[in-house]
């Protein structure tokens, strides 16, 4: 069985609310879990304490088991000293703008800089 350290969603829409949990790795995302080791508030500043709740003494029993935290739960871990800090994937090349775009974007940024040289000796 493969146990993973993960996120399951709750909240109302447009106001989530996440309990970090224990789960195999087969149950869906909101699915069965075999135990909650705390919660992420995302609502919440980044600067309050209530943001991130995390159980410690489970997460290193649980670490220690095997289990394999997801990404964002590594950041949260990481944070708390218990995971070396994870890789963090490369964004997609698909989103970058294509080469018309890339184009458009080059002779804008040259047509303001020729604006710039000329507007000072004016």
């Amino acid at each position: 069985m493969s146990v993973k350290i993960r996120m399951s969603r709750g909240g109302a829409k447009n106001r989530p609310h996440y309990k970090i949990v224990i789960a195999d790795s087969r149950m869906a995302r909101d699915g069965r879990f075999i135990e909650k080791i705390g919660y992420y508030d995302p609502m919440r500043s980044k600067e309050d304490p209530q943001r991130v709740v995390i159980d410690v003494e489970r997460a290193k029993h649980w670490l220690g088991q095997g289990a394999q935290p997801s990404d964002r739960v590594a950041l949260f871990l990481h944070a708390l000293s218990l995971v070396p800090k994870p890789v963090i994937r490369p964004q997609p090349k698909k989103s970058a703008p294509k080469k018309k775009a890339q184009e458009r974007l080059a002779a804008a940024a040259e047509a303001a800089a020729k604006a710039a040289e000329a507007a000072p000796a004016a």
